[in-house]
């Protein structure tokens, strides 16, 4: 499209905060943003590959205290302890290792065991399907009405735009069962995108529900049948643990990606926003559609560094580990082009989006 210093980035219809922005502008704030990246990845290496290597160690080790504390004693403390050990160690699979290896950060040190195309996680939801769903759906049309499903999960109304229906009244109720069960809602969340598009035959989406099956059948054999009987007397003592560590990682998610996603003050664009979009474009809704959460390197690690949820979407392959690195940069670059950088505290974030699943459950909302 030809470049006009007149023209307005976005379409009357959007959210006007980046609506002061020339197209003239937005390209080189684009330009910007991708000299940055190439910097970063440019500077990857050995003392990269390392962090990566150290986190997944770290949680493998916690793994095995977690199960052998299970096992070897029947005491409450053991429970407790062996509990908080598997709990986290779920939590650093799926965040900090599973979430960040899929999306290919780790690809360039050619490591088969770290690696995109053959990792597959502690999870109810394939991991090929879980790319689809989310590296190729979610981050391509971030919070655009209409194209990313993640909105909401088609389940949730959280943006006033989306027509109500009086099941929303019972949103905060089931949010809480949608947390809990999150796994499980992930499993099946790419082939209702499939569904709905008919980008598939029936064979095809019968072929994927089998592999859902057979997911769950291993992850069910795993937890609440293998290791239990390897529990012998402990056996009820080990599955309880193993059901309430796989419940909270499943809240703890879905805590940090609503917390990344749907507090009050993040933009959601109407879907012709994304008509004959630019990169420029396409790093502005970036910016607008996420929110980061302040805190320090524990809960960034815990996170999987989706504490910061505006630098990850801006450079969705950028190993985790550099993003804190880069996110006073984009501080930098938002207060120049006069663009709001979303970040609160934990606590504040999650009031954020339990507000709007409440506020939201009825009618209006605007």
């Amino acid at each position: 499209m030809t470049l006009t210093a007149d023209k307005p980035a976005l379409p009357r219809t959007a959210p006007a905060s980046g609506a002061h922005l020339t197209d003239a502008e937005l390209e080189k704030l684009g330009n910007e943003l991708d000299a940055l990246r190439q910097e970063v990845m440019a500077d990857l290496g050995e003392a990269d590959a390392r962090y990566i290597r150290r986190v997944i160690a770290l949680q493998r080790g916690l793994e095995v205290a977690g199960r052998g504390i299970l096992m070897g004693a029947s005491r409450r403390w053991a429970w407790w302890t062996g509990t908080a050990f598997l709990t986290v160690a779920k939590a650093l699979e799926n965040m900090e290792i599973g979430h960040n290896v899929m999306h290919g950060q780790w690809d360039w040190m050619r490591d088969p065991k770290i690696h995109s195309t053959t990792w597959e996680w502690d999870n109810a939801c394939p991991s090929d399907q879980w790319k689809h769903a989310h590296n190729v759906l979610h981050h391509t049309y971030t919070n655009v009405l209409g194209k990313d499903r993640d909105l909401g999960y088609t389940i949730l109304r959280i943006n006033p735009a989306q027509d109500w229906r009086p099941v929303y009244l019972a949103q905060p109720v089931y949010n809480l069962a949608f947390a809990a069960l999150f796994e499980f809602g992930n499993a099946v969340y790419d082939l209702g995108a499939q569904l709905e598009s008919g980008e598939k035959t029936e064979a095809e989406l019968k072929a994927g529900l089998a592999d859902i099956g057979r997911k769950f059948a291993r992850q069910a054999l795993k937890d609440y049948v293998a290791f239990p009987l390897m529990g012998g007397r402990n056996a009820r003592h080990v599955l309880t643990a193993n059901l309430a560590a796989n419940i909270l990682r499943n809240i703890w998610v879905h805590t940090v990606i609503f917390c990344g996603h749907f507090p009050g003050d993040v933009d959601v664009f109407p879907e012709e926003t994304i008509e004959a979009e630019t990169r420029g474009h396409w790093y502005l809704r970036q910016l607008l559609g996420s929110a980061d959460i302040s805190g320090g390197p524990l809960l960034h690690l815990l996170t999987g560094n989706l504490s910061h949820q505006i630098e990850h979407h801006l450079f969705p392959d950028v190993p985790s580990n550099r993003l804190a690195a880069i996110a006073p940069r984009i501080r930098e670059v938002c207060d120049r082009y006069g663009l709001p950088y979303r970040s609160a505290s934990f606590p504040r974030q999650v009031t954020g989006h339990w507000s709007k699943v409440l506020r939201l459950a009825f009618p209006g909302g605007r």
